[in-house]
């Protein structure tokens, strides 16, 4: 994969994937997809798109922007973002920083560490 092509999917990542776009994880994730969380992994894109779900569902409304990069690096791509939400306790802003490896054209590997918000 080309450094523009995994551009590319790293955008279509944050923001179609993280905007709730239907059917966005069966087309940027492979079927043997693993995502490191801090405090759990996810399989496959059916639990990768539940997850994006439920982390959706805890805002009224949720953006993200890119901050950082994507740098690449081999198979490898890395980025740092900041969200914005609106919860019923009000607006909230964090970061994180994303760490995706590329196989085939699609993410495999996914590591992640992102702010709790404030």
């Amino acid at each position: 994969m080309t450094s523009s092509s995994a551009r590319d999917l790293y955008r279509r990542w944050l923001d179609e994937l993280w905007a709730g776009h239907p059917g966005a994880a069966e087309q940027l994730v492979g079927e043997d997809f693993v995502g490191h969380w801090p405090n759990r992994d996810v399989h496959g894109p059916d639990e990768l798109a539940a997850t994006i779900a439920e982390t959706r569902g805890m805002f009224t409304e949720l953006t993200f922007e890119l901050a950082v990069g994507p740098i690449i690096d081999g198979e490898l791509v890395a980025a740092r973002w900041t969200g914005r939400g609106v919860t019923p306790e009000g607006n909230i802003s964090f970061f994180g920083n994303d760490i995706l490896r590329v196989a085939d054209g699609r993410f495999v590997e996914y590591w992640t560490a992102s702010s709790s918000g404030s």
